[in-house]
């Protein structure tokens, strides 16, 4: 009543005074204008917008002037392989509607020359690039080795009314090695009864230079009985074929990341025997006179071969039909059927087994008579004078680890990571620190530390490798202890287990798989590294003796690696189960401070490790999956692989936590008493953890003594303004760990 007061009356009508306005002149009350808007006249229609603030046309005129949102905050990556998953939280200011998106900007950036192009159409977004309503999205179909800026830009109804800048939030990611996009176009060639010959084109995507395709094709409706051929170029020739049948045919290409998918399928039929018979008899006057000249020739180059004077051309230039009248010089000249390297291999499958395997295999250097020629093999000598040494940032067992840079000729500079050999070493120490390059070299994969090359000619003795920003795994975890979403924690696992799926397919067992041995990069990609203590840990810290000589990793080791020594790929997936619980515990020690001696006995009668703190159940399933006495129970690589990709794909299936009463044995009694361990007092135990600052809190809400903090949950940390997240896992931890002690600690299979 009071506002209906201060506007005028004019001729029995209400005129609306400024800051007042009136939508249609049938109303009969003034209303005031809406926030962020205002009028300076009277009589006023409508309000005008503030600077910055903005109203669509379909906003009622009663509705508030709004603006554009804000960036979007926290924006962080998750890189596997050319496929990019980013997460963000909404912005501060959504500029007062309710209506806000996401656009997701794409751009490829040169390194070298600082410019950056929009990514294109081959790039597909899930669920979509523009219009997103949830905070997450994933591109996929990205280049390998690519520099990408991705843009995520937060919109609401009046963001296109402004003219000011765009808010968005920019996260910088450079893609893995990938393996090829699928071969789309096959050509058909010559046909003939029994053959048929194909061609095709290199993949649109090839991510990195193709080393071969590999060519399956079977008689059709008989799929479960097919050949593979092997081929380094873009056409080849099926042979031993049946006339008159319809044959399938599918092509897939491989890198050094592995082989792409195989291609849509192709069919092709050979020729019926009529049809070729016919063909046949036109070309028997040819063939005729070719038979002719043919056997005159061979009688001229047998003449000349029985001279002996082919040979003269020494073991360089000497002619493989040199073997027919002097096979005693080709033996010489190290000539034989094996060293031809043929452009073709073929490999034949019958209901899916293969009949002559060609698999390239890890090779274990110790087997050489000559560890150098192994060295020489596998690993590329560098010229110390291409290598910067910049400074000291660690120590090795051999010598000191350092970062550099490596510039070879006609390539550009890279950052690099150096072990030399300390002054003073034995032939053995030289042989054993060599022996991580030999096996090293053989490995190429995303998720495989990859050897630059040694320097053996000169000193020191060097092996370089690619540099690995962030270090190790452990120490990484530890230093930002909870900063990582879950889906970051997942990505990590994943590059490590795609790492040892490359390793167990090769077949080699690492046997010292730990957080520890893998670094991380800028990019937060993990590799697995450390291959020169795999086979005897005389040296680790983190060894024990075993009654069978020589020391190994505990904590990490399966039980029957431990009493027989029987390291395999399965015993690999038991020490992935203890590094997925260093991960998702941000580093923290498995078993705590229980000795070496109690960790054998607890995991012997059963126990295992019970769920970190806000651990996902699929994740904590999958750990107690690795921890499988059998070990032929227990995952592939391959399998654990398949698994977290899909955990990747649906975020919303890591959302179950396992339950906080669960997480510790369900053999803790109720009248296991913690008062009778190491703290006489509540203030003792939290003093010693760091955390007397809650003493009073605890005492003042009953916890009183230590059977009582016993029954402490994560809830009631909580609710005595326990807030730190810090905080509150150091107190549970310290909790679960008396507790585990007591037990042997660990959870019951």
């Amino acid at each position: 009543m009071p506002v209906e007061l201060k506007n005028k009356i004019y001729n029995g009508v209400k005129v609306c005074r400024p800051g007042f306005f009136k939508a249609s002149p049938h109303s009969q009350s003034c209303s005031k204008c809406p926030p962020h808007s205002y009028t300076h006249e009277e009589a006023s229609t409508s309000c005008v917008c503030e600077k910055d603030y903005f109203r669509r046309e379909s906003d009622p005129p009663t509705m508030a002037c709004t603006r554009p949102p804000s960036a979007p905050r926290n924006a962080i990556s998750n890189v596997n392989e050319t496929s990019v998953f980013l997460e963000w939280i909404p912005p501060a200011d959504a500029g007062g509607r309710k209506d806000v998106s996401y656009y997701i900007a794409c751009k490829k950036c040169h390194s070298h020359a600082g410019v950056c192009d929009e990514c294109g159409g081959h790039v597909r977004y899930l669920p979509r690039q523009i219009g997103l309503k949830n905070t997450s999205v994933m591109m996929v179909d990205l280049l390998a080795h690519t520099n990408y800026t991705f843009e995520i830009e937060a919109v609401n109804g009046v963001s296109d009314l402004s003219p000011g800048a765009r808010q968005y939030v920019s996260v910088n990611v450079t893609t893995n090695q990938a393996a090829p996009s699928p071969v789309t176009n096959v050509k058909k060639g010559k046909i003939a009864k029994n053959s048929i010959s194909l061609s095709w084109q290199e993949p649109d995507r090839p991510n990195g230079i193709i080393l071969e395709y590999e060519i399956k094709y079977f008689e059709k409706d008989q799929e479960t009985s097919y050949t593979i051929i092997k081929s380094k170029e873009t056409s080849v020739t099926a042979e031993g074929l049946k006339p008159a049948s319809v044959y399938v045919f599918q092509i897939r290409a491989r890198t050094a990341a592995g082989y792409g998918v195989f291609s849509r399928r192709f069919e092709f039929e050979t020729i019926p025997v009529s049809v070729a018979a016919s063909s046949d008899q036109n070309q028997i006057p040819i063939i005729a006179v070719s038979v002719t000249v043919g056997v005159i020739l061979l009688a001229v180059v047998f003449g000349f071969l029985l001279s002996g004077s082919c040979c003269e051309w020494g073991c360089g230039r000497a002619s493989p039909l040199c073997a027919v009248a002097h096979p005693g010089l080709m033996w010489r000249c190290g000539y034989s059927k094996a060293k031809q390297d043929p452009e073709e291999e073929k490999m034949h499958f019958h209901n899916g087994h293969i009949k002559l395997p060609g698999v390239r295999t890890y090779i274990d250097p110790h087997t050489y008579e000559d560890p150098n020629q192994a060295v020489h093999e596998f690993a590329k000598e560098i010229e110390a004078s291409c290598i910067t040494i910049e400074r000291v940032i660690g120590a090795g067992e051999f010598g000191e680890v350092c970062s550099g840079r490596l510039k070879l000729p006609g390539k550009r500079e890279l950052p690099v990571a150096i072990k030399t050999l300390k002054v003073g070493y034995t032939e053995k120490q030289r042989r054993d620190f060599l022996g991580e390059a030999s096996i090293m070299g053989q490995f190429d994969h995303p998720n495989i530390i990859h050897l630059e090359g040694v320097v053996t000619k000169s000193k020191p003795v060097m092996i370089v490798t690619e540099y690995m920003e962030n270090g190790s795994l452990d120490t990484f975890l530890k230093k930002n202890d909870g900063q990582f979403t879950v889906i970051q924690l997942v990505g990590m696992l994943r590059g490590i287990a795609a790492g040892m799926k490359y390793l167990s397919d090769m077949g080699y067992v690492h046997r010292d798989l730990a957080a520890r041995n893998i670094l991380i990069n800028s990019n937060l990609v993990c590799k697995v590294s450390d291959f020169g203590l795999s086979r005897v840990l005389e040296d680790d810290p983190e060894a024990a003796y075993t009654t069978r000589g020589g020391k190994i990793p505990i904590r990490w080791t399966a039980p029957e690696a431990i009493a027989f020594r029987k390291f395999t790929s399965a015993s690999d997936a038991w020490s992935y189960g203890i590094v997925m619980w260093e991960v998702v515990s941000y580093g923290e020690r498995p078993y705590w401070e229980m000795t070496n001696q109690d960790v054998i006995k607890a995991v012997e009668e059963g126990y295992r490790l019970p769920s970190p703190m806000d651990c996902p159940a699929a994740l904590y399933q999958l750990m107690l999956d690795c921890w499988q006495k059998d070990r032929n129970s227990r995952p592939k690589f391959d399998e654990i692989v398949n698994m977290l990709d899909k955990l990747i794909r649906n975020p919303s299936s890591l959302k179950t936590l396992v339950n906080a009463s669960s997480r510790v044995s369900n053999l803790l009694a109720e009248h296991v008493s913690l008062g009778s361990g190491a703290y006489r007092s509540v203030g003792e135990w939290l003093e010693a953890i760091k955390m007397g600052r809650y003493t009073e809190i605890f005492m003042e809400n009953g916890y009183s003594s230590m059977d009582a903090v016993a029954q402490v949950t994560l809830e009631d940390l909580r609710r005595l303004g326990v807030t730190l997240v810090g905080h509150q896992k150091k107190i549970m931890n310290s909790l679960q760990e008396m507790k585990v002690q007591l037990v042997n600690g660990m959870v019951p299979l």
